[in-house]
């Protein structure tokens, strides 16, 4: 199952799930928590997955939280998006992302974009 926000980090979580349910011969649940319609035409051909759209106005974790526990047993990881966080901001993840972590009743896999979309510098030379 994927938490796609609507953020470059919810859309690079996307193309993780995709890439591993794709590998694991898994299906994927999707759980859309824009506030427009999800583009899932980068999906591999053949993957099988479910969208679930966000309804009413409960809040996003509800909304994905909701979801797990509907599918409990059927779902086997949780697959949300990060942003990177400066030296102090690494205390505090965002509210959504820790939400997610604490409360899953399954494994959450974190993905971050990479630096050079992040907009992030590491400070490393060439």
């Amino acid at each position: 199952m994927v938490a796609v926000t609507d953020s470059a980090e919810g859309e690079h979580a996307l193309a993780h799930a995709f890439t591993e349910a794709q590998r694991l011969g898994s299906d994927l649940v999707v759980v859309n928590l824009k506030l427009g319609p999800l583009d899932v035409s980068g999906a591999p051909e053949g993957l099988r997955m479910e969208v679930v759209d966000r309804r009413g106005r409960r809040s996003p974790g509800d909304a994905v939280l909701d979801v797990l526990r509907q599918r409990a047993g059927t779902v086997d990881r949780l697959v949300i998006g990060v942003r990177r966080r400066s030296p102090v901001g690494k205390a505090v993840l965002g509210s959504l992302s820790q939400e997610l972590l604490m409360d899953a009743d399954v494994p959450v896999v974190a993905v971050k974009l990479p630096r050079e979309r992040s907009g992030e510098r590491d400070g490393r030379t060439a």
